[in-house]
C-alpha cells in the first residue's frame, strides 16, 4: 500500500507534512513519490493568498484524475484549503475522499483507513485544538537540516491576513515536546534547526505566561550534534534584549534574523493592524545592528495594500533604500475574502501593486549585490549542500543563508565533502547574490 504526499505552501505547511509521514510510517505504510504508484495521495493544501489557493485547487484536481486513469483509490485534501473551504471541496471537487483540517494532523492515519474501506470523512475539527506533538518527523530537506514549528497560529489578526481563521489563535508546542523532538533529529542526522511559527518571537506567552524563545534556544543549543539554530518570523516589536543576549552569546544560533515588517508608511502599517510605528522599525533596526554587528536581516513588505497612495510608496521606498536590508522580498497585496483589508475602501490596481513590487525589488537587487561584494576577503564557515554535477564546486550556505530563500556559496575544491558538512572558506568573489570561495581549513567548525 503505497501513500505520496504533495506539500504546497510555506515551511510550516511542510513541517505538518514532515508530521503525517512521521504517523503514517509508525503505522507500518510505504511512501512513494511516483502519483501512477500511488494508492492514496494526500494534498497538503495553503490558501494564504490567492495564488495559493489556486495552486492548491489544480494540485487537487490532477489528482482527481489519477482515479479514473491509474490505480488511485483515495484523495486526501490536508491543510488549510481543506480547513477553510471544506463545503466547496466536498460540492466541488467530489473525488476528494477526505478532508483533514489544520488541527486534525494526527487523525492521519484514522483518514487514510477509511478512504481505502471506501469511505469518506470529514476531518476538521475546532481551531482551538491543541498542536500536533508528533516526535518522529520525517524530514524531507535531505537529512542535514530540518524545520522545527514551535507554535501553531496567530494572534495578531492583521488586516490582511487569513491565517487565525484557518490556524486559529497562538498556540506554543510544550518545551519538553521541541526539545524530544529536536533530539530526535539530531539522532537522525539533522544539523541546522530552522525554527518556525506564524511568530517564532511570542513562543511561551500562552504556556508559560512569558516569551520562553530565549530558553527554548538554551536548551535546543545544548543538544549534541546541532551546529546551528536559525531563527524565522520574528516581529520586530517582540524581540527582547533576553533574545539578543543569547543570540550574541551562544554560537549556535546563526547571526540571522527574519522580521516581516510588511510596510513603512505609519498611515499603512496603521490600516495593516501592525503594531510598529516607521521610528520604532528604525530604532529596532539599529539597535539589533549595533548589538550583533554580523547580523543579517531579511524582511517582506506588500506593495499596493488598499489606500496606498504614491506617497505612500514613495515613502516605503526611501526606507528600503535607507535600511539596505541583507534580503528582501515583496509581495503584492492579495485580496483575501473574509479579511478586513478586503472590504476597505481605495484597493490598488493591479498593475500598480506589481510596478510598485518591481521598483522595490529593482533597488534591492542593487543593495544585494553591493553587500555580496563587501562580502569578499572575508571567512566563514559553510554547510554544504551538495556537489555541481561533472565538477570540482561544491554548494553550500553560510549563516546568512535559509534555504530555498536566499542565496549560496559555491566552494572550489578537489576534496571530496559530504552533504551536511562544516568547512571554512575564504570568499574570493560575488556573483550577483551568490559568493564564490575556497575552503581555507577543511574539517568541521564545531567537531
Amino acid at each position: 500500500m503505497n501513500i505520496m504526499f504533495v506539500s504546497l505552501g510555506c515551511d510550516k505547511n511542510l513541517v505538518d507534512t514532515e508530521m503525517m509521514l512521521g504517523l503514517l510510517q509508525g503505522k507500518g505504510l510505504a511512501f512513494t513519490d511516483d502519483e501512477n504508484e500511488a494508492d492514496v495521495i494526500v494534498v497538503n493544501t495553503c490558501c494564504f493568498i490567492g495564488d495559493a489557493k489556486e495552486e492548491s485547487i489544480q494540485t487537487l484536481l490532477e489528482m482527481a484524475e489519477l482515479k479514473k486513469t491509474g490505480r488511485l483509490k483515495g484523495l486526501i485534501a490536508a491543510g488549510c484549503l481543506a480547513q477553510r473551504y471544506q463545503e466547496e471541496i466536498a460540492r466541488e471537487i467530489p473525488e476528494v475522499d477526505a478532508l483533514l483540517g489544520t488541527t486534525a494532523l494526527e487523525e492521519i492515519a484514522e483518514a487514510v483507513e477509511e478512504v481505502l474501506e471506501g469511505g469518506g470523512s470529514n476531518h476538521c475539527r475546532d481551531l482551538k485544538e491543541a498542536v500536533c506533538l508528533c516526535v518522529d518527523q520525517v524530514v524531507t530537506t535531505g537529512g542535514h537540516y530540518a524545520y522545527l514549528k514551535i507554535a501553531e497560529g496567530c494572534g495578531k489578526h492583521c488586516t490582511y491576513c487569513i491565517i487565525p481563521k484557518v490556524r486559529g489563535d497562538y498556540r506554543s508546542v510544550p518545551m519538553e515536546s521541541l526539545v524530544a523532538q529536536a533530539e530526535k533529529l539530531a539522532g537522525d542526522g539533522v544539523r541546522e534547526l530552522i525554527l518556525v511559527a506564524q511568530e517564532t518571537t511570542l513562543y511561551g506567552v500562552d504556556l508559560y505566561g512569558r516569551k520562553c524563545l530565549p530558553e527554548l534556544l538554551r536548551r535546543l543549543a545544548g543538544i549534541p550534534g546541532i551546529f546551528w539554530i536559525r531563527l524565522l518570523y520574528c516581529y520586530p516589536e517582540e524581540i527582547t534584549e533576553e533574545l539578543l543576549d543569547v543570540m550574541a552569546g551562544e554560537p549556535k544560533i546563526c547571526h540571522y534574523l527574519d522580521i516581516p515588517i510588511q510596510h513603512a508608511s505609519d498611515r499603512v502599517l496603521k490600516r495593516m493592524g501592525r503594531r510598529t510605528t516607521q521610528e520604532e522599525l528604525r530604532a529596532g533596526i539599529r539597535r539589533l545592528r549595533e548589538r550583533i554587528p554580523d547580523i543579517c536581516l531579511r524582511t517582506t513588505l506588500i506593495s499596493g495594500f488598499p489606500g496606498e497612495t504614491q506617497e505612500d510608496f514613495e515613502e516605503l521606498y526611501r526606507f528600503v533604500n535607507e535600511m539596505e536590508f541583507d534580503r528582501l522580498g515583496v509581495f503584492p497585496y492579495s485580496r483575501e475574502e473574509d479579511t478586513p483589508a478586503a472590504e476597505m475602501p481605495d484597493q490598488v490596481e493591479e498593475n500598480v501593486k506589481e510596478a510598485r513590487r518591481d521598483e522595490l525589488m529593482e533597488l534591492q537587487q542593487a543593495v544585494a549585490f553591493e553587500k555580496a561584494e563587501g562580502m569578499v576577503g572575508q571567512t566563514l564557515t559553510v554547510m554544504v549542500e551538495g556537489r555541481v554535477a561533472d565538477e570540482d564546486v561544491y554548494v553550500a550556505r553560510t549563516y546568512r543563508d535559509a534555504p530555498g530563500v536566499d542565496g549560496y556559496l559555491f566552494v572550489n575544491t578537489s576534496l571530496q565533502l559530504t552533504t551536511g558538512d562544516f568547512v571554512k572558506v575564504i570568499v574570493t568573489d560575488s556573483n550577483e547574490y551568490d559568493l564564490i570561495g575556497e575552503i581555507l581549513e577543511d574539517g568541521e567548525e564545531f567537531a
